[in-house]
């Protein structure tokens, strides 16, 4: 479905290396600013062991997980709301994702360039966000600017408009970026509209030394993200990196020895997900056992719409199974039996895990 999270952050904070872990990628991750000129993209599985549990009960040809897109930007220096470094291109394609992740540098060592100097998490943060109220503060004022030359004709819709950009650029203004601010039923559509930068969710991620995850550091980026209502996750994006280009057998090896099930970054890819209000739901048959995504709140025939352009278009009806029940009852013969099997019409809102099959019309 196209859903993207932008890599953001100054130069040579980890940003580069992050996505090669995500991705497995050879971009290129290098010890001078501006090294990632271009946004790489990348797609990326999003771990779920519903996936094989299901595959042990049908027993499918193949089993396809659902994805999220991954891009890679160039690192964003002060001034660059107003062209600094690379900072209009910058701008440009974070205008193009659906979400934010921060990477911010929480490790000392003196053979990384830091853009700035030196290293300073909440300096670097304020930095970032205050180019992107900058740019979005830029945007709402040219947008009044032409409303204002509409608004004597007494247009209700345009002075609405008018108002919550005047509001909006008063809370800009204060420091606080546009995804804290308090929309109604009436203005959010309106707000929708505007694609404010800030206005996208975040996630923080901390670039961390493997022995400094408790560090002073960290605990301020925690404090600023709970003060702007977002989420933080720590992680040591070399030692990411380096177990991604470890074989599957040696990744096994290694994650048995730490006696986990999983390395971190999957964490911040599931996190991803959801930080995009997106849900999962199933088919399943003896050619595949497939994860989809949808986000939240969405409709069957949509639900369908994504799977292909005519299910959407045709769609009579959904049959559907609790991913609960159909594992519990082995399949979908068992959940009939058990009257867990459903039909539901044009106004089903899909479940997260939801096995769905649905029937349609040419």
């Amino acid at each position: 479905m196209g859903f993207q999270c932008g890599i953001v952050g100054l130069p040579n904070v980890g940003k580069s290396t992050l996505f090669n872990a995500l991705t497995k990628a050879d971009v290129p991750a290098l010890n001078y600013p501006f090294c990632t000129k271009d946004p790489n993209v990348g797609i990326v599985s999003v771990p779920d062991p519903r996936l094989e549990i299901l595959s042990t009960i049908v027993h499918p040809e193949s089993i396809v997980p659902t994805t999220i897109r991954f891009v890679d930007i160039a690192g964003l220096v002060k001034g660059a709301s107003e062209g600094e470094g690379l900072g209009n291109q910058f701008l440009a394609h974070i205008r193009e994702t659906d979400a934010i992740f921060h990477v911010v540098r929480c490790f000392g060592d003196k053979d990384v360039i830091h853009v700035s100097g030196s290293v300073s998490p909440m300096r670097d943060i304020e930095i970032i966000n205050t180019e992107l109220i900058l740019a979005d503060l830029e945007s709402i004022q040219k947008r009044r600017e032409k409303l204002s030359k509409k608004i004597k004709a007494g247009d209700k819709l345009i002075q609405l408009e008018y108002d919550l950009l005047k509001n909006l650029e008063q809370h800009l203004s204060s420091g606080k970026p546009a995804r804290l601010f308090p929309t109604t039923h009436e203005t959010f559509p309106l707000f929708a509209q505007f694609s404010l930068l800030t206005g996208k969710p975040l996630l923080y991620v901390a670039n961390v030394d493997e022995t400094n995850e408790n560090s002073e550091w960290l605990q301020a980026i925690q404090k600023c993200a709970e003060q702007e209502n977002t989420a933080v996750i720590p992680l040591s994006l070399q030692w990411e990196a380096e177990f991604a280009d470890l074989s599957p057998e040696d990744r096994r090896v290694f994650l048995s020895s730490l006696q986990s099930e999983e390395p971190k970054i999957t964490q911040l890819i599931r996190a991803g997900y959801h930080l995009l209000h997106l849900q999962t739901f199933f088919t399943a048959g003896p050619k595949e056992v497939r994860a989809w995504t949808v986000p939240h709140g969405s409709t069957a025939p949509v639900a369908a719409g994504t799977i292909h352009s005519d299910f959407e278009k045709g769609f009579i009806r959904a049959e559907v199974i609790h991913y609960e029940d159909f594992v519990h009852y082995k399949g979908e013969q068992g959940a009939k039996d058990a009257g867990k099997w459903h039909l539901e019409g044009k106004d089903y809102k899909v479940q997260e895990g939801d096995v769905v099959h649905f029937r349609f019309g040419t």
